[in-house]
């Protein structure tokens, strides 16, 4: 909730909403932590004037009880908010206010678009929803944090587009820009895509792989290197989950929210998973240390751990970076030194005690080995063997 606070307080607010008495109130609205207060507020809001499009939004998000509920509230709200923005254009370069009134009364007309293209993929109007992302995508294109192109990438897939989305991959995935596991993932399942249904680990590890199965692979290890966690949920190794309502990218939560969408993408290419399931691994002995150091990326943050215990669900096992085992004869041998370096120390600070200790165990050897027989033992052998008397 706080979370989304600052995030409606970032898109919905300016320093003008005290022109407007409805403004006002969303304002407290959106500080409200108390889900009913908030929606009694954004009723209120929407009595001061009925064209508060971000009363609109708040009662689709958190009052509507289905997507169609939600779609007609948004539907709603984007007829308001059309209004407000149209007025806001007029007055822009009236003041240093009304110029930032434009920017939220922007933000709004995106924020609602976006929503409504995500209702109409979940009803089933896929073709509906990737017009209306590309439409934003072309008259608002600065707006790249509402992440409008994952969705679009989403949509394209399960329209089997995939041409088009290599055009989308083609525009976003430049070095440039920031990452995301759609991105990264949607460019490995591309590349796979074309050796997947051909691919068999015996022939390979005969014949080696060819150009377009390196490429694949290379794909896969850069898009684990982003994001680890992401594999597990692909390959059905980890249970799903919900996705949370925000996420931490290179995260667990980011890794649940995409295999949550993605899953049947890759599931509907034959092979895919089995691709990934032989080569994700290897992306660990690419990188020695991925705390210290990465290979594409910036090495793994160690804080995503903390921060994804916060965004999910405490019944849910947080997955955190594979951590490299050692072999067990390095631990013998650190052990083995550690020890023989405590005994050194010790005989050269307190030589004494060490020599008491020397003595009593120096007693106690041939003690030991007088009761367990073995003198006895030995001098029957010399007895018997020939070979063992002295000469």
């Amino acid at each position: 909730m706080n979370l989304s606070a600052q995030d409606h307080q970032t898109f919905f607010t300016c320093d003008t909403d005290f022109l407007r008495p409805s403004d006002t109130v969303m304002q407290k609205a959106w500080r409200e932590r108390n889900p009913p207060a908030r929606i009694k507020a954004a009723y209120q809001a929407l009595e001061l004037n009925n064209n508060c499009a971000t009363a609109y939004v708040l009662l689709a998000e958190e009052e509507a009880t289905t997507i169609v509920d939600a779609e007609r509230l948004f539907k709603q709200a984007l007829k308001a908010g059309e209004t407000i923005y149209r007025q806001s254009q007029q007055c822009q370069h009236q003041s240093p206010q009304h110029e930032a009134q434009l920017r939220r009364d922007t933000n709004v007309l995106v924020y609602i678009k976006r929503r409504l293209a995500m209702c109409a993929r979940k009803l089933g109007r896929i073709r509906e929803a990737v017009k209306v992302m590309r439409d934003l995508m072309k008259e608002f294109p600065p707006l790249t944090v509402l992440n409008i192109h994952e969705n679009l990438l989403e949509s394209l897939l399960e329209l089997q587009a995939y041409a088009d989305v290599q055009a989308v991959l083609a525009k976003y995935d430049d070095i440039s820009l920031p990452k995301s596991a759609a991105i990264c993932y949607t460019a490995a399942l591309l590349k796979t895509r074309t050796v997947s249904d051909k691919f068999s680990p015996e022939t390979a590890s005969k014949r080696g792989l060819s150009t377009a199965e390196i490429n694949a692979v290379e794909a896969i290890h850069r898009a684990v290197e982003f994001n680890p966690h992401v594999p597990k949920y692909l390959l059905e190794m980890k249970s799903l989950i919900l996705p949370p309502e925000h996420i931490l990218k290179r995260g667990d939560s980011e890794a649940i929210a995409y295999a949550f969408s993605h899953l049947q993408h890759w599931k509907r290419i034959e092979g895919a998973l089995n691709l990934l399931q032989c080569t994700w691994e290897g992306t660990f002995r690419m990188i020695p240390h991925p705390l210290e150091k990465g290979h594409l990326f910036y090495p793994y943050p160690s804080c995503t751990e903390t921060a994804d215990r916060e965004l999910l669900p405490p019944f849910h096992h947080v997955s955190v970076y594979p951590k490299k085992e050692l072999p067990l004869f390095i631990h013998f041998t650190a052990g083995f030194c550690s020890s023989t370096a405590v005994i050194a120390v010790l005989t050269h600070q307190l030589p004494e005690i060490m020599g008491i200790v020397k003595a009593v165990l120096g007693f106690w050897h041939p003690q030991l080995w007088a009761s367990s027989g073995f003198e006895e033992n030995t001098q029957d052998s010399k007895s018997e063997d020939p070979g063992l008397s002295s000469d």
